[in-house]
C-alpha cells in the first residue's frame, strides 16, 4: 500500500471512530441542556424534553445496528442496551434513555480511543514513508506518486531520503541504515548490483537503483499490511465476550421480567435492564487486547492475529528452528581451507571484498574474520546474487564466486575433484576466475540466553516439552541441542517434513512455532501459534501470527508474559464489572435504584472498567522480561 492509500485508509478509519464520539458529545450536551432549561431556567417540562428527543432520535444508529444483530440471531450483552433504549422511550423515561444513549457511544468512543493507541503506531509508519519518488528519465528527473512506479524504473535516490521501494543500485557506491526494518544495527554498504529495501535511510551519498517491486509490494508495504491486519483482525477474547453475553443476556431479561411481575411496576423492569447493560463485558475485554496490541508494538513486537494473545497461554509443546533462533544467526568462521596456488590471506581478502555487498548470515562471519585478520577489505567493481549461482562480482579484474558445494559440481570449474569431503556444519566454497580456490567452514553459536530460556519454558510458562525441528545437518543440530539443554531433536527436515511434524504435534496439544526463515513458513502456520523471530523473510512475517522484529529471545518471553497480563487484566475488569452490575440489578429488582440512577450507576461501573482495561498498555519491565544468568 502506497503512502497515498495509506493517508485515505486512515482518514475512513477516523470518520468511522469519530461516528460513536460525535453520538456520545452530542448526547452529553442534550443531557446537560435538559437539566439547565428544566431546573436552571425552570422551563416547562414538556420544553425541557427537546433535547432529550434530540439525543434518543441520535439513539436510533446504535439501536438499529442492535437490530441488525438481532436480526442475525446474535444475542450479545449488547442487546440489553437497546431493548432499554426503546422501553424508556415507551414508558416516557426520556432522561433515563438519553443516558443509556450516552452509556453505549460513550463505551463505543472509549474503545476507539484504545483502539487509537495502537493506531499510532501504524499511522507512524505511514507517515515515515515518502509521497513521491525521483523517477529517472534519460537526463531528467521527476518527481512521481509512489503508486506510478513500475518494476524497472530507475529512482534518485537522495542523501538521507526513505528509500520509496525494493530495488538494484545501478549506479553510485555509499550506505543505508535499515535497522528500522531488519534489526542490525550497522549500516549496509552499497555499490553496483546491491539490493536494497523499501523503508532504509539513505547515507550521505547519491544513490540511481532500479525497481524491482512496485511501491505496494516492497518490504515496508508489507510490514504496513501485518500490522494493520494486526489491528483489522476481531480478537478471539472479544468473541468469548460475546458467548458469555448470550448467556448474560436471557438471565437480566429474566430478572428484569421478575422484577416487573412481582412489583407490577413497568419502571422495575427499565432500572433492571439499565444497569444489566454489561459494558464491561462488551468494552474491556478488547480495550486489554488492543492496549496489549499496542504495548508489543512498542516492544518491537508486531502482533499480526490478536488471537494468539489469549493461544500462547494454552500452548505446551515448544518447537523452534536452530539457525538464527536459538543461534545468533551469526556463524564464526572456524576452518579454512586452501586449494593449491592460492594462498588463505589472499582468498580472504578476495571474498571479504565481495561479501560486504551480502546481507548473507555467512558474509559478517568473513568480514569480521578479516578485521581480525588485519586484512584490509577491497571495493568490488560489480557484484550480482543470481539465484541458486550465489554470490558473483569482480575485484582488481578478478572474477570472484562464493557459492555451495553442490552449485561447483554441477559447473565442473578445475580443482574441483579435490575438494574434500562434508563435514557437520556450515560452509562455502570459493571460486577465483573459474577455479576452485578453496572452502571456508562455519559454526552458529548459541545464544547466550538460549539455555536460560529454554529451562525456564516449563516453570514459567508450563510448556511441558521442548524440540528442535532443523533443516541443518544431524551433527550441527545435535551440538546445539546439547548447548542448550534440548533432548528431542528433528534433523535434516524438508519444510514439507517440518509441516507433517508440527501437524502432528499441533493434533495432540497446542503448540508454538518459532522460526525466522522461509522454509519454517509452512510449519508456522500449521502451529497453533507460530511466531516469526527477525526480519529475515518476509514470507515468514506474513505466515507467523506474532513478528519480534529485534532478533531476541528475551521478546519472546515478553509477549508471553504481556499475553498473561492482558488475560488478567481484561478477567479483572469484565467479571468485576459485571459483578458490580449484578449488585445493581438487585437493587434496582427491590426498587431502590430508579432508571436514571441505575443508568448513571452503569456509567461509572463502565469508566471503573474500561479504565483499568486500559492498564494493558503500561509498560512493566520488570514483569515481562526472563533474568538471564
Amino acid at each position: 500500500m502506497d503512502a497515498t492509500s495509506n493517508t485515505r485508509w486512515y482518514s475512513a478509519t477516523g470518520l468511522w471512530r469519530h461516528k460513536t464520539a460525535v453520538i456520545a458529545a452530542f448526547s452529553l450536551t442534550g443531557i446537560v441542556a435538559h437539566l439547565v432549561m428544566r431546573y436552571g431556567f425552570g422551563n416547562s417540562e414538556e420544553a425541557a424534553r427537546m433535547p432529550l428527543f434530540a439525543t434518543l432520535a441520535m439513539g436510533v444508529l446504535p439501536v438499529y445496528d442492535l437490530l441488525r444483530k438481532l436480526l442475525r440471531r446474535e444475542f450479545g450483552s449488547d442487546l440489553l442496551g437497546g431493548i432499554s433504549i426503546i422501553t424508556s422511550v415507551v414508558l416516557g423515561e426520556y432522561l433515563a434513555g438519553s443516558i443509556i444513549v450516552l452509556m453505549l457511544s460513550g463505551g463505543e468512543a472509549l474503545e476507539s480511543y484504545a483502539l487509537g493507541s495502537a493506531s499510532s503506531v501504524l499511522a507512524a509508519l505511514a507517515k515515515r514513508m515518502p509521497s513521491v519518488a525521483h523517477r529517472k528519465s534519460g537526463s531528467k528527473t521527476e518527481d512521481v506518486a509512489l503508486d506510478q512506479v513500475a518494476v524497472g524504473d530507475m529512482l534518485v535516490i537522495y542523501p538521507h531520503d526513505v528509500c520509496p521501494v525494493d530495488g538494484v543500485v545501478v549506479d553510485g557506491r555509499g550506505s543505508m541504515d535499515e535497522s528500522y526494518l531488519t534489526g542490525e544495527p550497522f549500516q549496509m554498504t552499497k555499490t553496483r548490483g546491491s539490493t536494497v529495501i523499501s523503508g532504509a535511510v539513505n547515507g550521505e551519498a547519491v544513490l540511481t537503483i532500479q525497481a524491482t517491486q512496485k511501491a505496494a509490494d516492497s518490504r515496508y508495504a508489507k510490514i504496513m499490511g501485518v500490522m494493520r491486519d494486526s489491528e483489522a483482525s476481531r480478537p478471539q477474547l472479544r468473541r468469548l465476550g460475546d458467548r458469555l453475553g448470550a448467556i448474560y443476556t436471557p438471565v437480566a431479561l429474566a430478572v428484569a421480567v421478575g422484577a416487573w411481575a412481582w412489583s407490577g411496576d413497568p419502571a422495575r423492569f427499565l432500572a433492571v435492564l439499565v444497569i444489566a447493560t454489561p459494558c464491561p463485558l462488551l468494552l474491556a475485554i478488547p480495550i486489554a487486547i488492543v492496549g496489549s496490541i499496542s504495548l508489543c508494538a512498542k516492544r518491537a513486537i508486531i502482533v499480526k492475529s490478536p488471537v494468539v494473545l489469549e493461544c500462547i497461554a494454552e500452548c505446551r509443546v515448544a518447537i523452534f528452528d536452530k539457525t538464527g533462533t536459538l543461534t545468533y544467526g551469526t556463524p564464526k568462521l572456524t576452518e579454512t581451507l586452501v586449494a593449491e596456488g592460492f594462498e588463505a590471506k589472499e582468498l580472504l581478502t578476495l571474498l571479504a571484498g565481495l561479501e560486504r555487498y551480502s546481507k548473507h548470515p555467512l558474509a559478517r562471519a568473513v568480514l569480521d574474520a578479516a578485521k581480525d585478520a588485519g586484512v584490509a577489505v577491497p571495493e568490488a567493481d560489480e557484484v550480482s546474487e543470481a539465484p541458486g549461482l550465489g554470490l558473483q562480482g569482480l575485484i582488481g579484474g578478478r572474477k570472484i564466486q562464493i557459492t555451495s558445494r553442490k552449485q561447483l559440481a554441477l559447473q565442473n570449474s578445475p580443482g574441483t575433484e579435490k575438494l574434500g569431503p562434508s563435514t557437520g556444519g556450515l560452509e562455502c566454497v570459493a571460486v577465483v576466475d573459474g577455479r576452485y580456490a578453496g572452502v571456508l567452514r562455519f559454526r552458529d553459536a548459541p545464544r547466550a540466553d538460549s539455555r536460560t530460556f529454554v529451562t525456564h519454558l516449563g516453570p514459567k510458562h508450563q510448556f511441558s516439552r521442548v524440540m528442535i525441528v532443523s533443516g541443518d545437518r544431524e551433527s550441527e543440530v545435535r551440538y546445539l541441542a546439547g548447548e542448550v539443554g534440548i533432548t528431542e531433536v528433528h534433523a535434516q527436515k524438508s519444510p514439507e517434513e517440518k509441516l507433517e511434524i508440527v501437524r502432528a504435534e499441533t493434533a495432540k496439544a497446542p503448540t508454538l512455532y518459532v522460526g525466522d526463515g522461509i522454509n519454517d513458513a509452512p510449519a508456522m502456520m500449521a502451529a497453533t501459534v507460530g511466531m516469526a523471530i527477525g526480519q529475515n523473510s518476509d514470507v515468514t512475517a506474513e505466515a507467523a501470527g506474532v513478528v519480534v522484529m529485534d532478533n531476541s529471545l528475551e521478546k519472546i518471553d515478553e509477549f508471553m508474559h504481556i499475553s498473561r497480563r492482558m488475560r488478567v487484566i481484561a478477567l479483572q475488569s469484565a467479571v468485576g464489572g459485571m459483578a458490580l452490575s449484578l449488585v445493581g440489578m438487585g437493587l434496582a429488582f427491590f426498587g431502590l435504584l430508579t432508571p436514571v440512577s441505575g443508568a448513571i450507576a452503569q456509567e461509572v461501573i463502565d469508566v471503573m472498567a474500561v479504565l483499568n482495561a486500559l492498564r494493558a498498555v503500561r509498560i512493566r519491565p520488570r514483569r515481562v522480561r526472563f533474568q538471564c544468568r
